[in-house]
């Protein structure tokens, strides 16, 4: 399974919402937001965070 990528777009409380990122042309792939908990996100995560998703794990790039 490849990763993905996500940018943050928004935070609501507890929550994240995230979109998918192409990493390659450095552009969101589409409109529609996933959400999920921030307690799962890594420390440090904020609106613009760009984020690496896999092995149901995530991790902040630069």
């Amino acid at each position: 399974m490849e990763p993905k990528y996500y940018k943050v777009t928004k935070i609501d409380g507890e929550y994240a919402y995230l979109r998918e990122y192409d990493k390659e042309s450095k552009s969101e792939k589409n409109i529609n937001d996933i959400f999920i908990a921030l307690a799962l996100l890594p420390e440090g995560t904020d609106i613009g965070t760009l984020l690496k998703s896999e092995m149901f794990s995530y991790t902040i790039i630069e």
